[in-house]
């Protein structure tokens, strides 16, 4: 094993040309990624997939899990929802979310987004189990339900402050840095091409 240095180190790093091989136990601390859905590909530090970010978190950027600070570089232990491009996480936080959720509501806890974000995440080394939520997580679903209604002093769209469409002026954004107050496009003034939005009690 490359990592600890001990014989019986059976995962090798699907890289062809590169010959390091390591325990399964020693992925983390080695900075490894082992992809748990088909072909199951492992990679060691140096050939493993990346996140396409953009930038690096600001300095007083923190896990939305822990709510401790996150660091300002791009390293192994901290991954970026690759949706809302807002949310930043420990590894080991994120890891700790999909093992309580399961597959069945594992999502972003900020953009709650359940398409982009598990397959990052299985593709970043993330093990999500195939099985309902624990008990803890199916109690608090209520808790993380996605807020649904827009919160403009004077709401605007027709169809009433429930209305979400998929885009367009009555298209719901939720503040970026709670996700607990909405609005819809129009009724905050903002343009076609503002990707985010925060509420006036951040």
């Amino acid at each position: 094993c490359f990592v600890c240095g001990e014989s019986g180190a059976t995962i090798t790093c699907w890289e062809m040309s590169c010959e390091r091989s390591f325990h399964l136990p020693c992925a983390v601390e080695g900075g490894c990624i082992t992809q748990f859905l088909s072909p199951y590909r492992s990679f060691c530090w140096e050939h493993c997939p990346e996140q396409a970010v953009e930038a690096a978190p600001e300095a007083n950027t923190t896990c939305l899990i822990c709510l401790e600070p996150v660091g300002d570089k791009k390293p192994y232990g901290i991954l970026l929802c690759p949706a809302c491009k807002h949310a930043w996480f420990h590894r080991g936080c994120m890891q700790g979310q999909a093992v309580r959720d399961g597959i069945a509501c594992f999502r972003c806890p900020l953009c709650r987004d359940r398409d982009a974000f598990p397959s990052e995440m299985l593709t970043m080394g993330i093990r999500i189990p195939f099985r309902l939520p624990s008990r803890d997580s199916r109690a608090d679903e209520a808790l993380l339900a996605r807020h649904s209604c827009c919160d403009a002093h004077g709401c605007l769209c027709p169809g009433g402050r429930e209305q979400a469409d998929e885009e367009g002026p009555w298209e719901l954004l939720l503040c970026s840095s709670c996700a607990a107050e909405g609005t819809h496009r129009h009724c905050s003034s903002l343009s076609s091409s503002a990707s985010s939005w925060e509420c006036d009690g951040c």
